[in-house]
């Protein structure tokens, strides 16, 4: 393995596991509301801004040269070339119910593509991790997406925004795609949605509204598990939308999400 690649690697699995402890092990029972984002319900905690700061003081320390660009308001430019993408808890609102699909993501850019990435979950006892062109792994097994399905017979994970305009929209596509498909699930959290593709407990996923930090992590794991991702067709992940899926499934289910409007609100 690239040595640098290695090198963010250590460190990105350093940083979530430290994360993951104080999230864990430190969650007040009291824990409540510290701020909101784009509405009343998309919430902040303390334990996010704490988590954050654990995070961006740790990868200050060990390379200090690097930029950060955290979903709490980390943002340095850095001059090295390296830009860490960081989701302190993805799945706040899980954390903040007490329920167990939260995790902590962290991702590495080199020169502006993801190289590294790292998702740990405490309370599912699993990290996932990849490097790129390096395969993915929970520990030290290697992961790989399920063989596509037939449409009808796929499970598709998705999401949902936090303003009512998009989630009316969301809730729009949803109707039409339910009857389709397997079934869907929606978890709660985008970073764990995309490594559960990797791990073969999704045959896809889905979701529109993710920023960078949302997804910058769990994307790798999947491709490098055997999944494709982009956004609308011919176009890459984005806030518009994300798509994730083995091949044979990624097709028709990016044609349908297109079709249906899945990209916009």
């Amino acid at each position: 393995m690239n040595p640098l690649k290695a090198e963010l690697l250590s460190v990105a699995l350093e940083a979530a596991a430290r994360a993951g402890v104080l999230l864990r092990d430190g969650r007040p029972d009291d824990l409540g509301v510290a701020a909101t984002k784009t509405s009343s319900i998309d919430v902040v905690t303390e334990m996010d801004l704490a988590a954050e700061k654990l995070i961006t003081d740790f990868l200050a320390e060990r390379r200090p040269a690097d930029g950060v660009l955290g979903e709490e308001g980390a943002s340095t430019t850095g001059t090295s070339g390296v830009r860490w993408v960081v989701d302190p808890i993805d799945g706040t609102v899980n954390y903040l119910y007490g329920l167990p699909s939260w995790a902590v993501s962290i991702a590495a850019e080199i020169d502006g593509e993801t190289a590294v990435g790292v998702v740990a979950a405490p309370v599912r006892g699993e990290t996932y991790r990849a490097v790129r062109g390096e395969g993915a792994f929970a520990g030290d097994r290697p992961l790989r997406v399920r063989p596509a399905p037939v449409f009808g017979q796929a499970l598709i994970g998705t999401g949902f925004g936090y303003l009512t305009e998009r989630r009316a929209a969301q809730a729009e596509v949803l109707r039409a795609l339910l009857p389709e498909v397997r079934d869907i699930r929606r978890g709660g959290s985008a970073a764990i949605d995309l490594c559960d593709v990797a791990c073969g407990r999704l045959d896809g996923y889905y979701e529109r509204g993710l920023n960078p930090w949302d997804h910058a992590a769990g994307a790798l794991i999947a491709e490098e598990a055997g999944a494709l991702t982009g956004g609308r067709p011919g176009e890459p992940a984005s806030g518009e939308l994300t798509v994730a899926a083995p091949p044979g499934l990624f097709e028709p289910l990016q044609a349908r999400l297109d079709a249906l409007g899945a990209w916009r609100d």
